[in-house]
């Protein structure tokens, strides 16, 4: 669901408020907001947004030419997949210069007169938003500035064709002339919009890459690739049943779900002390993601904790919950009814009935009390650390996500204790 975004007024107010208003010419005299805000062929000799921090002021200029090198405006020897990392990588390192990106990015896909590169600074935002999210401050400018792309295409070619035309009676004797272009150079800028939108909102509230080692080449290709090709996580379970579709025809739950399960329980996970507890290394979790997104399961793998943590992960991450929102509130009211609770169970859309069974058909072989005995997770802490990866409640209220909290726990604690899952043995 689409939050309505902040208005144009409110926009232009926090523009006034933050942007580092820049000068020139002789006499100094200040650029307009518009002008700030419009594509720059040129260089910038300070920050777009106002800040004391003397390593992010000259990074800044830096970073606004690499902006320019990817999006094909400015000449570089290095591809675009190595200028996108070094600026990932800068952002990633240093959370000041993160907004300063982001506001280098909306500057140079406004009123930009060449379709292409307007289409790969919209990339470079898709991928900029696989890494890290805008500060709290930013993200609703951010968001509002996405959100009014979202059905704009028309609008863009229009736009462009006007800037293009005024450009041309005003330099009707130039010989030099930027490459115009109104053509279909790529993706619709509003499929770019509809993504970016959808990921701002997810790496808000995660946070991005998480972990030690610095961004990959491997995961920019990675992120440009998701723009078209739907992740395996953080997608619904339908796309990503419809994904699998060609690779798995027969499947009925997702490959993703049942691959790492069956990891987990291969590296002996039912036996080890402290399973779905203990994170597994970050940085392991994420070269195993990587994989995973790309249909492949390592022979190296070793720690049961790794697959175990990314499983958890990719129920959390999850577009749409496996018990979807609207039947949250019969399950947070059926919690200390087991034959309530298994009932819930049976009203669910087919594909999430499917694979909340394997999750508690999975669970309840760790339930076992030959296995609980070795890995000190009995049903209750087994619930408690499966819960919020099954249910999602939406209040913003401390006191009732609390009280949800203790419910959701011991709902699920009644599906793994009453719900008959043996079905689920021949099932894939």
């Amino acid at each position: 669901t689409l939050r309505k975004p902040i208005s144009q007024s409110s926009m232009a107010d926090w523009a006034s408020k933050n942007l580092n208003m820049h000068t020139q010419g002789i006499f100094r005299r200040r650029i307009s907001i518009s002008n700030m805000l419009s594509w720059n062929g040129g260089s910038i000799k300070k920050p777009m947004l106002i800040t004391s921090n003397r390593t992010i002021k000259k990074e800044a200029c830096e970073m606004f030419k690499l902006v320019q090198s990817y999006m094909g405006d400015r000449q570089t020897r290095m591809d675009r997949n190595h200028v996108a990392l070094v600026m990932v990588t800068k952002c990633w390192s240093m959370q000041g210069l993160r907004d300063e990106l982001y506001i280098q990015l909306i500057r140079q896909t406004t009123d930009n007169t060449c379709y292409r590169s307007l289409a790969w600074g919209w990339e470079l935002m898709a991928i900029s938003l696989a890494f890290f999210s805008p500060s709290p401050k930013f993200q609703s400018y951010l968001e509002g500035y996405i959100y009014r792309h979202l059905d704009s295409d028309e609008n863009i070619a229009q736009r462009i064709k006007e800037l293009v035309d005024l450009k041309n009676k005003k330099n009707s004797k130039s010989r030099k002339k930027r490459k115009q272009n109104t053509e279909d150079e790529g993706l619709p800028i509003s499929t770019y919009a509809k993504y970016c939108y959808r990921k701002l909102q997810k790496v808000a509230v995660t946070g991005g890459k998480k972990g030690l080692r610095k961004p990959t080449v491997e995961e920019i290709t990675h992120a440009r690739n998701a723009i078209v090709t739907p992740s395996l996580f953080g997608s619904s379970l339908e796309e990503i049943m419809l994904r699998q579709q060609d690779m798995y025809p027969g499947n009925k739950l997702p490959w993703v779900q049942t691959q790492l399960s069956q990891q987990v329980l291969a590296l002996g996970g039912e036996q080890t002390e402290g399973i779905f507890r203990i994170p597994g290394d970050i940085d392991e979790v994420n070269a195993l993601k990587l994989q995973v997104d790309q249909w492949r399961i390592p022979s190296g793998l070793s720690d049961p904790n790794i697959p175990a943590s990314l499983l958890k992960l990719w129920y959390r991450e999850l577009e749409e919950p496996v018990i979807p929102q609207q039947f949250y509130k019969e399950c947070i009211s059926n919690y200390e009814n087991p034959d309530a609770a298994v009932a819930v169970v049976q009203l669910l859309p087919e594909l999430n009935r499917l694979v909340l069974c394997y999750l508690i058909h999975f669970l309840q072989i760790f339930a076992q009390p030959s296995n609980v005995g070795r890995t000190k997770m009995d049903v209750n802490n087994l619930a408690m650390v499966m819960a919020p990866n099954c249910l999602r409640c939406q209040s913003d209220d401390p006191r009732i996500i609390f009280e949800n909290t203790r419910k959701e726990m011991s709902f699920l604690r009644m599906l793994i204790v009453h719900l008959d899952t043996s079905f689920i043995k021949g099932l894939v």
